[in-house]
């Protein structure tokens, strides 16, 4: 075992509290680290979740406004082998889904280890072995852990880190800035005349809720979008895709939503919103891009309480300056400008995930690399995408974990420093 751990990096190895793990290391314990820790439990194959904040599911507890529900029924968001609770509505608020992962993680005994940051993942050739380094913070303390590990499961997922544009003129502008992911609500927007960038479903909720709080929100919107209603007949528009395509192809799919999309919204063309030429199914499946589901923005544009705008050309002190010329005064900005993987920053991996932080083969292959190395959560499908890779991923260790333990076991001495905590 101490030739195995004769590693490169000798000093650095020396300098860091080493633990081995018995089992996978899941990096991240949001809804994708929790499904696999659970799935992996019910294969009886021991893990260690490593969470960088203090708590579970962070982007949903700390990164959120406070009026978002889920934007599914719930049958399509609960995780493997746990269902929400039946008098949960269909739509389960924000603190609802909270509570739904605190009981999921307490149920399937998963207690990540809050507070530690990976800094870089990279798997040892001579040892056949993944070397995950740390920074745990605890108060006011600092350690440096490093996590030795057979198996390795990315659950970052897809949003793991805000996208703040550059925009010229926006140091300048004077007013508050801020992202999408530290607006709570928008009670202290009341009366102000405020900016949102960009025109997804984050950006529509949130001029909806700065409407509802008496702002003046403008929205602004760079390019084509497509606008469906949540429900059809009382009915999901995604349950009544996903129906659709058990029977017929994606393109017509998309032919006829759009139809019934028209047949419930009218043309949102003229409101500013322009539909891409690709159909918002394909468009998800190709590029990666969500429609909107419309809760009440589309007749707040209509009636004129939302102000629909180009694309921004440059800003000043209290006022920016569109595309098309015009001017407007604005107290505040709010950038709903999305989110980024960020494996490619602690990742040291060049073979299965891309630049972009996405495994480079597409749905339904990219949960699995090489070298024990796993993906979950960057389906671009959500979370029963999530839950899906997870299943897969569970199976898989599971398989090779439960043929190993039949064998006769050995004890081997472990070296010195590597405490086997898991």
């Amino acid at each position: 075992m101490e030739n195995m751990f004769r590693l490169a990096d000798h000093e650095d190895f020396f300098s860091r509290r080493c633990i081995w793990v018995n089992g996978p290391v899941i990096v991240g314990a949001g809804p994708s680290g929790l499904a696999t820790a659970a799935c992996l439990r019910d294969q009886g194959v021991p893990f260690a979740v490593l969470e960088k904040e203090e708590c579970i599911a962070s982007l949903w507890q700390k990164r959120t406004y406070d009026r978002l529900k889920l934007h599914l029924p719930k049958q399509f968001c609960q995780l493997p082998k746990l269902p929400f609770p039946e008098d949960f509505p269909e739509y389960p608020t924000k603190k609802q889904f909270v509570e739904y992962l605190e009981s999921y993680a307490k149920n399937f005994e998963i207690n990540p280890k809050f507070n530690e940051y990976v800094q870089s993942a990279r798997y040892d050739e001579t040892s056949g072995l993944w070397r995950v380094k740390t920074v745990s913070t605890s108060g006011s303390n600092r350690a440096e852990v490093e996590y030795i590990c057979r198996w390795l499961v990315v659950a970052t997922g897809e949003n793991a880190e805000c996208v703040m544009p550059e925009i010229e003129g926006l140091a300048e502008f004077g007013g508050e800035v801020m992202h999408a992911c530290h607006y709570k609500s928008g009670e202290k927007f009341c009366g102000k005349k405020v900016l949102v960038v960009g025109c997804g479903n984050s950006g529509m909720e949130v001029s909806l809720d700065l409407c509802n709080y008496n702002a003046s929100p403008s929205m602004v919107v760079r390019s084509s979008v497509h606008v469906l209603p949540r429900e059809i007949m009382g009915k999901s528009t995604f349950e009544l895709a996903v129906l659709l395509m058990s029977w017929l192809p994606l393109w017509l799919v998309d032919k006829l939503m759009l139809i019934m999309a028209w047949l419930v919204l009218g043309n949102t063309e003229k409101y500013g919103l322009k539909r891409p030429s690709m159909g918002p199914l394909t468009l998800k499946n190709t590029m990666g891009k969500t429609p909107v589901l419309d809760i009440g923005a589309l007749e707040k544009i209509r009636s004129g309480d939302i102000n629909v705008v180009p694309g921004i050309k440059r800003f000043s002190r209290g006022q920016v300056e569109l595309v098309n010329g015009e001017i407007l005064d604005i107290d505040s900005v709010i950038l709903a400008t999305g989110y980024r993987s960020n494996v490619p920053y602690c990742l040291q991996e060049g073979e299965f995930f891309s630049k972009n932080g996405f495994p480079k083969a597409p749905f339904p292959n990219g949960w699995k690399g090489n070298a024990g190395l796993y993906a979950v959560g960057f389906t671009r499908k959500g979370l029963s995408g999530a839950s899906s890779d997870a299943i897969k991923i569970a199976q898989d260790i599971g398989k090779v974990w439960k043929e190993e333990t039949k064998q006769t076991k050995r004890t081997t001495a472990c070296h010195r420093r590597c405490i086997s905590q898991f």
